[in-house]
């Protein structure tokens, strides 16, 4: 109840990652610690349009380290809702907050698609990249993703929004 579920098959570096996508829509009272079990990356959105939102990041990553079964995890903060006026987070509050927490940070518009497919292209980029991580799921080799990222579409290319860290 409350939560949306997707997979996703990407291709990344030549490598097929079949994308497990947990849409909780920010309903926290809905997760139990089995979303957390043997995720490999998460993507957490905020929207930039609601400084609330990105007030309870914290709330989040407290969450994740609570139940998250490993330390390895990728982690990726996505400022969402790129495409309205109204903006009460700005960008450098979002990234100061990755870069925090070692997060990946990415602006993005779901409604647009703008920088969404580089944001799960550079989850998985990176997954790829930390060792140990991308081997380690072998009878379930998927990236298991929480948080909101509606309207995932599949299309775009990659934005100039991207901030690797």
């Amino acid at each position: 109840l409350g939560v949306d579920f997707k997979v996703k098959t990407i291709s990344v570096d030549g490598n097929k990652a079949k994308l497990a996508i947990w849409d909780t829509a920010g309903q926290e009272r809905t997760l139990t610690p089995s979303y957390y079990r043997g995720a490999q990356g998460v993507i957490l959105v905020y929207d930039v349009t609601r400084r609330d939102t990105f007030v309870k990041l914290d709330n989040w990553l407290n969450e994740l380290e609570t139940y998250c079964t490993r330390n390895d995890i990728v982690k990726m903060l996505v400022g969402n809702k790129i495409d309205k006026e109204n903006r009460e987070v700005d960008r450098n509050e979002g990234l100061k907050f990755a870069r925090k927490h070692s997060m990946l940070f990415i602006e993005a518009s779901a409604k647009t698609c703008d920088g969404v497919q580089c944001a799960f292209e550079e989850l998985v980029e990176k997954i790829i990249q930390t060792p140990g991580l991308w081997e380690s799921e072998s009878q379930n080799r998927g990236v298991k993703l929480s948080s909101k990222e509606e309207g995932y579409g599949g299309g775009g290319a990659c934005s100039g929004y991207c901030s690797m860290l």
